[in-house]
């Protein structure tokens, strides 16, 4: 996070952009903050049975909410250093595969119930993260924990690297030229501030209204197969969140603005950083301590 937030700050100073502290939008982060660190440090040692239950949820909750504000944050200098738009190539590719965002389009506009579900769906993700931690706080599974926290930022690095190769606004303004039936959730964004970015007109990125503007890949099909990855091990979790996560997917080209390929991109780049951390951190708590016992009776008295 030390890294990142680095990294984070000279993107920003390269691209003419900063964060006014004393915004007043700022002020639910600076409140949040301060409860997640008091639960955090103030009850992990006390005599309550779930002390260390909520102090382990507010720690990973603080980590996920830190991680997802510098990736979203760092979407907007990495689109002022950008260049052109890559709708058309997206578009033909997904020609080829044979999928019609118009369609697909069309019949959320006419159907009202999509569009409620849709929204609701889209909306979801952070719904699983906080499932998923809450759980992973009262089992007292932490290497679980951390192995999830380092596969999103693995994932979100990954997005932001190859954002910066593929930006595009998005199949709703790139293809849509007819009276807006349905305004998405995503609304059109990316091509007014995308172009706002890059010619320094916008300077200061408001953290209360931060805007998605990442195209390809999709950062919702990621998480989706991040969560569904994560909570496949948990039985009683494993088929609501496949459901849930299933439903975001479906709701992400119209809510998203995004291309077939944008999520097949998102779901390869979770799969990239979920192989990745496989091979680099231990699996579960047990088997951990299992490995560390071995190794202990094989040391010389």
């Amino acid at each position: 996070m030390i890294l990142s937030l680095a990294m984070l700050t000279v993107l920003m100073h390269v691209a003419g952009l900063s964060i006014d502290p004393y915004d007043a939008d700022n002020i639910p982060f600076y409140f949040s903050g301060i409860v997640l660190l008091g639960l955090r440090f103030g009850l992990r040692d006390r005599p309550w049975r779930h002390a260390r239950a909520v102090a382990d949820c507010a720690e990973y909750f603080g980590v996920f909410t830190m991680l997802a504000l510098m990736g979203a944050v760092a979407s907007y200098p990495v689109a002022a250093l950008t260049h052109g738009f890559h709708d058309a190539a997206l578009q033909r590719i997904d020609a080829l595969l044979h999928f019609d965002w118009l369609a697909w389009y069309r019949l959320v506009a006419e159907t009202p119930v999509l569009q409620t579900l849709g929204l609701a769906a889209y909306r979801s993700i952070y719904l699983t993260p906080a499932i998923l931690f809450a759980t992973f706080a009262y089992t007292g599974d932490r290497v679980a924990a951390h192995r999830f926290l380092a596969t999103f930022w693995l994932t979100a690095i990954g997005t932001l690297i190859l954002y910066a190769f593929m930006p595009a606004i998005g199949p709703f303004s790139y293809l849509w030229h007819q009276p807006i039936a349905y305004m998405p959730e995503s609304e059109q964004w990316q091509h007014g501030l995308i172009p706002a970015l890059r010619d320094h007109s916008v300077r200061v990125v408001d953290l209360g209204h931060l805007r998605g503007i990442v195209s390809a890949p999709s950062f919702h099909a990621a998480a989706a197969t991040l969560y569904i990855n994560a909570a496949w091990r948990l039985p009683r979790l494993r088929w609501p969140v496949l459901a849930l996560n299933a439903a975001m997917l479906l709701s992400t080209p119209v809510e998203g603005t995004h291309y077939l390929i944008d999520i097949l991109l998102g779901t390869i780049v979770a799969l990239a950083a979920i192989a990745t951390l496989h091979r680099l951190m231990p699996r579960s708590t047990a088997r951990q301590t299992s490995a560390n016992g071995v190794a202990a009776t094989r040391l010389p008295r």
